[in-house]
């Protein structure tokens, strides 16, 4: 049976060029994010309330909707923050499976909606953003910039974020800057007092007539229409038209005021290069091609610039994901040729060429059924994926180095091709499959890691556990079918396979002895070993060896945060933030620096935006790292003593950025209590202590 199975040669070369076919097309096709998507079960509940103060809005909202989530099931905690016109909740789960979360999550959505009835008319529903590896960081993040701070901005802007939103593959666009239009209406009290309107019967009728209306439907005919009376609208010239009852009888809004545009009061200001600008973050959806989605934003944004070329407004690429993607990407293609290359010397060097590329050839077979698995469930192709491929490279090769040694030594001694391999498969294919699932299993309890951490850790023994059953597939049929089908002999040795041969002897003579000598001596032997292992332990024991039990690199960007006093208008913090950006320049060179970016307002941190005036950050992005490149702590070091000494701020501190899971500070002190006036004594102690 066997051997009838490597003999048909037909079957074994389609099987083989289908699969390299289709795995090429699979590879091509995957999806190209940094990190696996994932669900940290992280939520936040974001709520406005306009024109209220923080104590109104913890009383009036923040409270409330804490009320209605408190004891919902396997919630592990959550944290409030009540500021100036906005309520924002941090929720985070338990470790969850999928259903289960699902449905925890409908019910909080339920206990929210029963509430909202309790929430301040001029407060808007609560609005629920799950975290997750794909949006908790921008894929992208672009600029509009102008000479003036105008609507002439804030339009291009608009247009812009509704344009990137319809792109495939964009969650949604969050914006830095960008202030809801408005229309502002400006009487005329000696116009009024004419007309014999006062100001309260005016917003009377402004609310009745500015409201779209649904009157049923009218029969006309042998049809139906629906009728609808639209009301609203954001042209002044139609609404100062509308007409306004007074004693003397309607008149045209017009008589009595002026309608104009204009925009709400601005709670967050950005700079660009010293110039007026609004920043648009887009948000990729899961399992989305971030490589892709980043190219057709750069068309977009060529295409965009060309067209506003006359107006003053550009559309300028601040920073993406792609960078740390495209280089795992090439660090694995590059170890995969290298190990291709190593793997042909090796074996020519010792077993001849035609075993050699028929072992060599085995790597792509095996990495394309990889990729075609991938595809077919799902996954990305990811910075996690890729380190299981570059570690599972090194083990691929291992069971077909053994079963083609064993042929070949069959054939050595002058037995058939196919004979040998089938010769070759009984003595060696459970050692061979033994090995493998050893190695398998050393790798799978990996994927029983709990929490975050397990999620990110999980593909990497799936990508080896994977990988490695596919190569048994290719030692054990593709491999013997291909040595059968050169029938190959060993009657009539080249000068180079003399020589080989006269080589491996003796090695094999040196190696001999130096065994012999080990087994004279098992004690000392064993001693040997034992110290060995010792001071392995010892070194690790003395802390000599560093541990990082998910080493991630730092990307290339970072923030600069700047918390001001908590009253400080936002005009005073957009220029203390500006302050620190002059510092940071200093330090930068061409070599170094993408973009910088300044806004107020607003301030990312490492699990959920904080809103207020007091708030400035910095955004850094710099270039690809290369041989005369810093790294992006040397970068801050160099530049943190210059920008600690800008005045004003209440605190200046520096967040780089880094890949792979999110991580927890090394020390972390948190200070509870019922009175936030202790709480925050206790705070501003153990700060000076800590100092």
């Amino acid at each position: 049976m066997y051997a009838r199975l490597i003999k048909n040669h037909v079957l074994a070369n389609l099987t083989f060029v289908l699969v390299l076919l289709v795995g090429f097309i699979s590879y091509q096709q995957l999806p190209r994010q940094q990190d696996p998507t994932i669900n940290f079960n992280w939520l936040t509940i974001i709520t406005t309330y306009p024109g209220a103060s923080a104590a109104d809005v913890e009383k009036s909202v923040t409270d409330v909707l804490e009320s209605a989530i408190k004891g919902s099931p396997d919630m592990r905690f959550v944290s409030s923050n009540s500021r100036e016109n906005v309520s924002s909740i941090l929720v985070r789960f338990e470790d969850l499976d999928v259903r289960t979360y699902d449905k925890r999550l409908s019910d909080l959505r339920s206990d929210l909606q029963s509430v909202q009835g309790a929430l301040p008319d001029a407060a808007s529903d609560p609005t629920l953003v799950e975290i997750t590896s794909g949006n908790a960081f921008p894929a992208a993040l672009i600029a509009v910039t102008s000479l003036a701070d105008d609507e002439h901005l804030r339009q291009a802007a608009r247009l812009a974020e509704e344009k990137i939103e319809q792109m495939s593959g964009v969650d949604r666009v969050d914006t830095i800057a960008l202030d809801k239009p408005e229309l502002i209406l400006r009487f005329n009290p000696v116009a009024l007092e004419e007309m014999k309107i006062t100001p309260g019967q005016l917003s009377d009728s402004l609310k009745l007539w500015f409201q779209d209306v649904s009157a049923g439907t009218m029969d006309v005919g042998n049809q139906s229409w629906l009728v609808r009376l639209v009301g609203k609208n954001s042209d002044p010239f139609i609404i100062s038209q509308l007409p306004i009852p007074g004693l003397q009888g309607e008149v045209p809004l017009s008589r009595v005021a002026t309608v104009e545009r204009s925009h709400k009061k601005s709670t967050q200001d950005a700079r660009i290069d010293g110039k007026p600008a609004i920043l648009l973050s887009v948000l990729k959806q899961d399992n989305t091609n971030v490589i892709r989605l980043v190219e057709d934003l750069r068309a977009w944004l060529k295409e965009q610039n060309e067209i506003s070329s006359d107006t003053g407004i550009q559309f300028k690429l601040i920073d993406d994901q792609t960078l740390p993607t495209l280089k795992a990407i090439k660090i694995m293609q590059s170890n995969a040729v290298i190990g291709l290359l190593l793997v042909l010397f090796v074996v020519w060097l010792f077993l001849g060429s035609r075993i050699a590329l028929l072992t060599t050839i085995g790597i792509p077979f095996i990495l394309a059924a990889t990729f075609w698995i991938l595809s077919a469930t799902g996954e990305t192709l990811n910075v996690t994926v890729l380190l299981g491929v570059v570690i599972v490279l090194g083990m691929l090769v291992d069971d077909t180095v053994v079963v083609v040694e064993a042929i070949y030594y069959r054939i050595q001694r002058g037995e058939a091709a196919l004979i040998a391999s089938v010769n070759a498969m009984k003595e060696i294919s459970m050692p061979v499959t033994t090995a493998v699932l050893t190695t398998i299993a050393a790798f799978l309890p990996l994927m029983l890691l709990p929490g975050i951490l397990g999620k990110f850790m999980k593909v990497i023994p799936m990508v080896v556990s994977l990988a490695l059953l596919i190569s048994l597939i290719e030692a054990f049929w593709m491999l013997p079918s291909h040595v059968s089908a050169t029938n190959m002999t060993m009657q009539s040795p080249s000068w180079l396979q003399r020589r080989r041969i006269a080589t491996i002897h003796w090695i094999q003579l040196k190696y001999s002895r130096l065994l012999i000598k080990a087994l004279r001596w098992p004690k000392l032997t064993l001693l040997t070993i034992i110290i060995a292992f010792i001071s392995a332990a010892g070194i690790m024991g003395a802390g000599l060896i560093k541990v990082d039990f998910f080493a991630t690199d730092g990307l290339r960007l970072f923030y600069v945060n700047i918390e001001m006093p908590a009253t400080t208008p936002l005009e005073k913090t957009m220029k203390t933030t500006l302050l620190v950006e002059q510092q940071i320049k200093k330090h930068l060179t061409s070599r170094d620096v993408r973009s910088v970016a300044s806004y107020s307002g607003t301030m990312f941190t490492e699990t959920e935006p904080l809103y207020g005036q007091q708030y400035g950050q910095i955004i850094v992005s710099l270039l690809p790292k290369e041989a005369h490149s810093r790294d992006v702590l040397t970068l801050i070091e160099d530049m943190r003593e210059d920008v600690m000494k800008v005045k004003g701020a209440n605190n200046i501190s520096f967040l780089p950025l880094v890949s792979g899971p999110p991580s927890s500070k090394a020390i972390s002190v948190k200070v509870r209590g019922d009175d936030y006036a202790k709480i925050k004594a206790a705070t501003d102690s153990l700060s000076t202590i800590l100092k």
